[in-house]
């Protein structure tokens, strides 16, 4: 130690330290009013805005808009895990009457979202035509990573209420969805408003060809793992070791495959998830698989939650009026009504109807979305893109993160619940 001293701060080490208190508390400090966690995520992140501007010696977090390959690498990661958890805490697939309001959510609801969003962005915001129609495309999904508080719980725990199971399943399925309109994006950035020049590709490749390629993959990868966990060798099954990280590496293996022969490898990962619950349906190694898959996601969102705490006052300084306008009039009417007027003539009843409708949580899939988009291209909005990314994102886990649980819990089991 060259100053002599017997402790050597490190900026590393603060920065272990100070992480590990803020996820700790941000989990902890809600027991005092609820015997959930339902605010974490939005502690996480104000934690993190406080720790890394008070504590002396942390070191700075890279900045995504300099810097968006680690951000990229990081929450893939995180959606991956979440959609592929997400996908097996499905338990019944039979009764197809169930999935009208999530084709509803992703027809009509994001669709609507998207447009929305992006008249907004170019009308009230200035930005490009390229930079609106990105901004509507991160903006749209609703977050598998952060909505786990409105979707069903872990395997074969029964009882997959309407409106869990109408949240779960867009969240499962419509970030790869959303990706078409990213490539859209990327496509009028590089190219300009000339759909005669990329019109056609952008159909034929980036929404029919990807789409199904996605379904396709991850449809067979999802067979294939279910094959070696719980079929071959029939004598010594690998669900009996209860070896998570091998179905882990299946969902990787999936994903990385999809996007190798250019298809939505968030949609593989969640059609795999959905996949292998058929396969030993009633087999107890889904419960501790989706318990290990959950633990991991857990872990990479609290880190990365953090981050975008550490980065938030740097981001938020390109934040406009009309960004932030834009940002509440997506979470409190755009979304709401959108997700409503998709959700008329449904099965659900009004109170039900309204909390599908409210609860489209913005979240980790943004961050990804954007950071890929600006690796391929450049975009000339991307300072205020981050800025209303992350202010929407913040907005998005502290209102819906403390009001989620009320909203859900007060939905009464004779609703509708599915036994």
């Amino acid at each position: 130690m060259s100053d002599g001293s017997f402790f050597a701060l490190d900026g590393y080490h603060i920065a272990l330290g100070a992480v590990g208190m803020v996820v700790i508390l941000a989990h902890w400090l809600p027991r005092f009013v609820s015997r959930r966690e339902p605010a974490a995520s939005g502690l996480l992140i104000l934690l993190g805005m406080g720790i890394f501007a008070l504590v002396p010696g942390m070191p700075a977090f890279p900045d995504p808009r300099a810097y968006p390959f680690p951000w990229e690498i990081v929450s893939e990661l995180c959606v991956i895990v979440a959609l592929f958890a997400t996908g097996l805490r499905i338990d019944k697939l039979s009764d197809w009457s169930r999935w009208g309001p999530t084709a509803r959510l992703l027809a009509l609801t994001m669709p609507l979202t998207i447009l929305s969003v992006a008249v907004m962005g170019w009308a009230f915001a200035g930005m490009t035509a390229a930079g609106a129609i990105l901004l509507g495309a991160v903006m749209a999904p609703t977050d598998p990573v952060l909505a786990a508080d409105v979707q069903v719980g872990p395997p074969q725990e029964g009882g997959e209420h309407p409106v869990r199971f109408a949240l779960t399943t867009e969240a499962a399925l419509n970030d790869g969805l959303a990706f078409p309109f990213v490539y859209l994006g990327i496509l009028v950035a590089a190219e300009g408003l000339a759909p005669a020049s990329w019109g056609v590709e952008w159909l034929a490749r980036d929404v029919f060809w990807r789409i199904a390629v996605g379904t396709a993959m991850g449809a067979a990868g999802g067979w294939a793992l279910g094959q070696v966990l719980f079929v071959v060798p029939r004598k010594a099954v690998l669900a009996e070791t209860s070896s998570g990280v091998v179905a882990l590496a299946g969902v990787l293996l999936c994903y990385g495959t999809t996007e190798l022969v250019e298809g939505y490898g968030f949609i593989a990962v969640a059609v795999a998830g959905l996949v292998i619950r058929r396969v030993e349906a009633d087999h107890e190694f889904h419960r501790r698989l989706h318990d290990f898959t959950a633990a991991v996601e857990h872990a990479l969102t609290a880190l990365l939650l953090v981050a975008i705490g550490a980065v938030l006052p740097t981001l938020l300084a390109d934040l406009t009026l009309a960004g932030a306008v834009i940002v509440l009039a997506l979470i409190f009417v755009v979304r709401p009504l959108a997700g409503w007027v998709a959700l008329l003539g449904s099965p659900l009843e009004t109170r039900p109807r309204w909390v599908v409708a409210l609860y489209g949580i913005r979240g980790i899939g943004s961050i990804y979305y954007l950071a890929y988009a600006a690796g391929k291209v450049e975009f000339l909005d991307e300072e205020p893109l981050w800025a209303m990314v992350g202010f929407a994102i913040l907005v998005s886990t502290l209102v819906h993160g403390f009001t989620a649980g009320i909203a859900v819990d007060g939905l009464s089991s004779k609703e509708g619940e599915q036994p």
